[in-house]
This record gives C-alpha cells, structure tokens and sequence, in this order.
C-alpha cells in the first residue's frame, strides 16, 4: 500500500523544500511540481511533493491521521 501525507510548505531553497508536518519538519523533493510556494499544502511520498492540495482538504486528511494515531496509542 502507497501512502502520500500532508504537509505544509515552510521553506523553499531551489528544488528543495521544508515540509511541516504537524510540527515534523523535514525536506522533500519539489521538483514535480515546480509552482508550489511557501504555505501551499502539499501532498509528500517517498520524499517527493507530488501534488498541492486545497488548505481545507489538507487539514482534514491531517486530523483524520491524528485521530487514527491517537487511537492508536491509546
């Protein structure tokens, strides 16, 4: 099973991007989309922004994970 995550843009430096996930930041490769800002919400796998994602949709598909996660450790 595949799984791209939600993240948010918070730096950008050429190809390479600082993408906030819940307080998680860590670097993925911008390249495939190279239209995407600082504060677009993008959608990351295996390292790579593939899409950018509407804020509302973004931030739903985020705490449906929390959700699930918190559950899980519970």
């Amino acid at each position: 099973m595949c799984l791209a995550v939600p993240g948010e843009i918070v730096k950008i430096n050429g190809i390479k991007g600082e993408v906030n996930f819940s307080g998680a930041v860590r670097i993925a490769d911008l390249s495939l989309i190279p239209q995407v800002k600082v504060g677009d919400y993008v959608l990351v796998h295996a390292g790579c922004a593939i899409q950018i994602v509407p804020p509302d949709e973004a931030k739903v598909t985020i705490e449906l994970f929390e959700e699930v996660f918190s559950e899980d450790e519970e």
